[in-house]
């Protein structure tokens, strides 16, 4: 596993961006968060040590995570990020987007029907964007979809949208003021999944948090380890 960020910085687009932890990170570091800018590591990929590459052959590389891969203000360098990750076809790149209405527009001309090695995540926080995001992301060429859906803000239907995805993953709210998430929701998408054969994560819970009509208050450590008590992944396989 390995971790890529090309460039630094992104802009809120919808309500799951409120409490980002990009932002939040950039407000303790005293950074202007909405200044995009292209990062040291930009050519992590294909940088080598004694004439091998420093990212070894067969990692999962973890693909801008401070950024949106497909962002307004990183059009003149993406180019050069889809020539690393084509000849770094050994390697699995995963990006997550809030900004998948630009896929297209940003694609490499032989894209095609996809890159085997790349997989894109969408993110949703609520019915309006599940509804607008991912049917756009039914109707890309894509090799492998994945949806995430965190910070879920509310109870999300995602029936019309699992065909061709390869993940589905749900989660809370990482802040100190998160706001509410019902253990409920993910139950229901996890139903969904499972009646579509669809792999589900739970990956974390809410700072506050809502099981069986009673509100928790947790804290950072107990997001995680709350997620992993519950057992509730599911795979077709398991």
């Amino acid at each position: 596993m390995a971790f890529w960020n090309p460039w630094n910085g992104c802009k809120r687009v919808s309500d799951g961006c409120h409490y980002c932890f990009i932002h939040e990170g950039a407000k303790k570091r005293q950074r202007n968060v909405d200044e995009v800018v292209k990062a040291s590591g930009f050519d992590a990929p294909i940088k080598k040590r004694n004439g091998n590459y420093v990212i070894n052959s067969g990692s999962t590389i973890y693909t801008c995570f401070k950024s949106d891969f497909l962002i307004e203000e990183a059009d003149g360098w993406r180019d050069d990020c889809w020539s690393m990750i084509r000849e770094r076809s050994d390697c699995q790149f995963i990006f997550l987007t809030k900004r998948i209405e630009r896929l297209e527009e940003c694609l490499p001309d032989d894209w095609g029907s996809g890159y085997e090695n790349v997989t894109i995540g969408v993110s949703v926080e609520n019915q309006r964007i599940a509804d607008k995001r991912l049917s756009i992301l039914q109707s890309l060429p894509i090799c492998h979809k994945n949806v995430i859906c965190q910070p879920l803000l509310e109870p999300i239907d995602l029936s019309d949208y699992l065909t061709d995805v390869e993940l589905v993953m749900a989660g809370g709210e990482y802040h100190k003021q998160g706001r509410l998430m019902d253990y409920q929701w993910i139950l229901d998408i996890r139903e969904q999944c499972m009646a579509q054969k669809v792999p589900f994560e739970f990956r974390q819970c809410s700072t506050h948090f809502i099981k069986d009509g009673v509100t928790y208050q947790l804290n950072y450590r107990q997001l995680f380890s709350q997620a992993k008590k519950a057992n509730i992944n599911w795979s077709p396989k398991s």
